[in-house]
């Protein structure tokens, strides 16, 4: 078929008996020829003359030799036509249209998205450069209009300006997330997929709306966790490492010093215990407030878990910087806090470690605040302390000896000597202290208070404890096996020991597990200990008596019983301390004598610790003191060695 000079790739008849609408325009516009579909579809009366720039923007089909685009069309308001474009010869395309609208595509749209996931709360929209030309009815409803409200309405109403442009430069099917605007002004988050109709740079999208509000919100939640404390609202120790890490970085470029700061409220323990974990959650909200008073550009302020709190404070230009800023904290904390109707004075300890003096990365800076700060609370709290090499050295032989303390427990290098208890009057061994040993296959025998503390501290006593309770038991059992005449054998508990809630049961077990009789187990505990929560304390020695087992209060004058407690509590034993005895002072020996008359009056016995002398012996003997003990008649002996003592 030849139509002037152009020669076209279609015969007129073929042409014509197609279904579907297909002209033939030149590069210029030109229409060069149509079939009766085309001639419908766009509404042609004649060929002469007519431009396909009357009905469709064509300079966007010569953009390439092969397009396929949605288009206005421009001689039908609001009239859609989906266009394929092929260039067939130099100067001449072929177009085949096809008018359309929204709901001829919605579920092309929707398998193409993904038809699996497609719900209620998400709608699909037709738009132009500026307006909505159409939009399904759940479109609508997620942003509060009916249909017909929603065409012709600028697209940019409904998106809030921050994400404006995120609408405007999308040229990819990826999904991407924008801020909705409904009708009554409220935002929330869509998830938006354009259909690939318009990545050829066309005037109409179709993009698929869904709502993520809910989605967004968990995210939020979860990352809120991630990094907030839910307690004080302030960042949480994540945080802190992740802002620490990247002010060292910077700090690393630029030569500034940055300090850190690890912050525990003394007597916060004792403040829990005594008003319920309740009113300490209020009290540590209200110290989060309190520290919130230093933010600002250089501060950031973290809670680091229960009572322990971090502050970076960048730019710190010297240490004296750095302490001012400790001062001035610690006299916030001067003042009371009110919370229900207390008035709570609270102080803080503070450890300070400097970047890069103290340490060069996050994890040694928080590392050696933490240490400098259990340094200062362990000697004064309420004070600051900065951290030098010396402490770093002091924690790594804590650590090490941490560790080999364990390594004791594990190899058997815990041994238990026992010192003699001699009942005055008839001159008779009636107990045996059993005190801890441990002896170290390379350092020899070190000396308990060198790792009693520890074991405290770590926790480890208590396994130890049990080690020892068990050991005490038995060898007092194989004593009585071969015959010697039955003494008690004393054991000390720690005071975590005695608070544990199992104590009962588990002397009951290693009472069954050694046959040793209950009468021959007496429980030394402090006084401190007895009388730090009535309550409880008095359960668990009715307990232990009930068993059978026998309680005695040690180093007793130290501390501050009451006639009170002691009447209540069914204490059969009170040990003079040592130190009444060291001292011949008038009034010392006064406290011995009255200690003395006052269990005798309470029906409980009593026995001095560290006779030494037989002046002390005697004036012990002469008051009618029970029992003693003491290098005056016999030092810690290993069990081998004990057998002279014993009657047969």
């Amino acid at each position: 078929m030849t139509n002037g000079k152009t020669v076209l790739p279609m015969h007129n008849r073929i042409l014509s008996s197609l279904k579907e609408a297909v002209l033939f325009v030149q590069d210029d516009g030109e229409i060069i020829e149509t079939n009766n579909k085309a001639n419908s579809v766009l509404g042609l009366e004649s060929l002469q003359g007519i431009s396909i720039f009357d009905f469709i923007d064509f300079d966007l089909l010569k953009e390439s030799n092969e397009v396929h685009l949605l288009m206005d069309q421009r001689n039908k308001k609001g009239s859609l036509l989906e266009v394929k474009s092929i260039l067939v010869s130099n100067n001449v395309f072929c177009l085949i249209v096809h008018p359309l609208s929204l709901q001829d595509k919605s579920e092309e749209i929707k398998k193409y998205i993904n038809e699996n996931t497609f719900a209620d709360k998400e709608g699909i929209v037709m738009f132009g450069e500026h307006h909505i030309i159409d939009c399904d009815p759940n479109f609508a409803t997620m942003f509060g209009y009916s249909v017909s409200e929603m065409k012709g309405m600028e697209i940019t109403r409904l998106i809030d300006q921050k994400s404006i442009v995120k609408l405007s430069n999308q040229n990819s099917v990826n999904p991407y997330e924008l801020i909705g605007i409904q009708k009554d002004g409220s935002k929330f988050h869509v998830e938006v997929i354009d259909y690939p109709y318009n990545n050829q740079g066309s005037i109409i999208q179709v993009a698929s709306f869904k709502d993520i509000t809910e989605r967004v919100m968990n995210e939020n939640q979860i990352e809120y966790m991630a990094y907030y404390d839910e307690l004080t609202d302030l960042p949480n120790r994540n945080f802190f490492n992740k802002v620490l890490k990247e002010a060292v970085d910077e700090a690393k470029k630029s030569g500034e010093i940055l300090a850190v700061y690890f912050i525990d409220l003394d007597y916060f323990k004792e403040i829990n215990d005594t008003l319920g974990y309740s009113f300490g959650d209020k009290l540590l909200t209200a110290c989060g407030e309190r520290l919130k008073s230093f933010l600002d550009m250089n501060t950031f302020i973290a809670r680091m878990s229960g009572d322990e709190f971090l502050i970076l404070h960048r730019l710190a230009s010297t240490k004296e910087a750095a302490v001012d800023l400790a001062e001035e904290i610690i006299a916030a904390f001067e003042k009371p806090i009110k919370i229900e109707d207390y008035e709570i004075y609270t102080s803080i300890s503070i450890g300070i470690s400097i970047f890069p003096e103290n340490g060069t990365n996050a994890n040694d800076l928080i590392k050696h605040a933490d240490s400098a700060m259990y340094v200062i609370k362990e000697k004064h709290r309420n004070n600051y302390n900065l951290f030098d090499s010396s402490i770093s050295e002091n924690f790594k032989m804590r650590l090490t000896m941490e560790t080999e303390l364990r390594k004791a427990l594990r190899e058997g290098q815990f041994e238990l000597h026992y010192q003699p208890q001699k009942n005055l009057s008839s001159g008779k061994v009636v107990g045996l202290e059993a005190l801890l040993r441990w002896n170290h296959p390379q350092k020899g025998y070190i000396a308990p208070a060198e790792f009693i503390p520890l074991a405290e501290k770590t926790g480890l006593i208590i396994e130890i404890g049990d080690w020892v309770l068990y050991e005490a038991c038995k060898q007092n059992k194989v004593w009585q096996d071969k015959g010697y005449d039955p003494v008690t054998v004393s054991v000390n508990l720690s005071a975590k020991q005695f608070h544990q809630r199992s104590l009962v049961d588990k002397i009951k077990e290693i009472l069954a597990e050694t046959g040793l009789s209950p009468y021959y187990l007496e429980l030394e505990i402090t006084e401190s200990m007895a009388m730090s929560n009535e309550d409880y304390i008095l359960k668990t020695l009715k307990d232990l008596r009930d068993l059978g087992v026998l309680v005695s209060i040690d180093d007793f004058g130290t501390g501050y019983s009451s006639f009170k407690y002691l009447s209540l509590f069914p204490i059969t034993k009170l040990k003079i301390d040592k130190m009444f005895l060291k001292d011949e002072q008038r009034e010392n020996k006064a406290i011995v004598k009255s200690i003395i008359h006052m269990s005798h009056s309470l029906n409980m016995k009593v026995i001095a610790e560290g006779v030494e002398t037989m002046e002390q012996f005697n004036f012990l003997t002469q008051e009618r003191c029970d029992e003693m003990q003491g290098f005056y008649f016999s030092k810690p002996l290993p069990p081998k060695q004990l057998t002279k003592f014993f009657r047969v």
